[in-house]
């Protein structure tokens, strides 16, 4: 069976889709539009109670979360040599695809959806105005510690360069100015020319206009 995955434009899952690009998966794509909140109609969240996407389902059964996503794709197709062998780097990857989700991506939330830690507004204006520092210190935090160049992993690509440049794409947009981090922004740059980012980023916005 092909597999079934679900995305929204400007979003995470761009990731996601990137992997399944690079692999050569074969994948059926579906849009939710957020406009319309679909990620809260019935049929979504029956995929996903979260209502968030990207969504994963596979033979043998359905995926959530990115960073399970992206190595779940990468151990699928081996040949692609998207997730190392060795078990320390394996693991380096992993602590990177961790801090993007767990913070990096957390801080970038803050500016549009801080209703999920508060009812008051006073305190979604307040979270707002600090993503900018706040996205720039974990900006900071992958320049200096994660990006060896010129991959995440030095010379070996894997899944850790698609969930950065998903992540960079944000950064205007939350206040920070790419060449303060020359790093990630060379990253961003090069990333852009791979086939498999333009083949994920036609599918995605084909339809914009």
């Amino acid at each position: 069976m092909a597999w079934q995955f679900y995305y929204a434009q400007h979003t995470i899952a761009l990731a996601s889709h990137i992997v399944l690009e690079e692999v050569g998966a074969k994948a059926d794509l579906h849009r939710i539009d957020f406009g319309t909140a679909e990620q809260r109609s019935a049929d979504y969240t029956a995929l996903n109670p979260k209502a968030r996407v990207p969504v994963l389902v596979t033979e043998h059964g359905t995926l959530t979360e990115t960073p399970a996503m992206l190595v779940f794709i990468a151990q699928t197709f081996p040949q692609a040599g998207l997730a190392p062998s060795d078990p320390f780097a394996f693991a380096k990857m992993q602590e990177f695809n961790s801090y993007i989700a767990s913070t990096l991506h957390v801080n970038h939330a803050h500016r549009m959806r801080g209703y999920r830690w508060s009812d008051d507004e006073a305190a979604h204006a307040s979270m707002s105005a600090k993503v900018p520092e706040t996205m720039a210190a974990s900006f900071a935090h992958v320049e200096d510690w994660y990006l060896d160049g010129p991959y995440v992993l030095g010379d070996t690509y894997s899944t850790a360069d698609a969930y950065l440049f998903t992540v960079a794409g944000w950064m205007k947009g939350d206040g920070v100015n790419p060449d303060d981090f020359p790093k990630v922004r060379d990253h961003y740059l090069m990333m852009k020319e791979r086939p498999a980012v333009q083949r994920a980023l036609e599918a995605q916005f084909a339809e914009m206009g």
